[in-house]
């Protein structure tokens, strides 16, 4: 997929515990895991606007474009 989380990468920098995240975001620790390691197919503005909130980031902080190479 060309898009790549790098949410894990912004809590280490930051210092942040999943589990603190989770619960000002209101999602589980599970669901957070799942995001965190870039295995989920979306996520919603409001969910993205609370980790950016909680992390004093911008969303392209978190989220990276990453185009697919073409083979000719």
């Amino acid at each position: 997929m060309p898009i790549r989380v790098k949410l894990a990468e912004v809590m280490a920098k930051r210092g942040v515990l999943s589990k603190d995240l989770a619960a000002h975001v209101g999602i589980t620790e599970a669901n957070m895991s799942l995001l965190r390691q870039g295995k989920v197919k979306g996520v919603r503005f409001e969910t993205l606007s609370k980790i950016c909130e909680f992390l004093q980031c911008q969303p392209g902080d978190i989220l990276e474009y990453c185009p697919e190479e073409t083979t000719e």
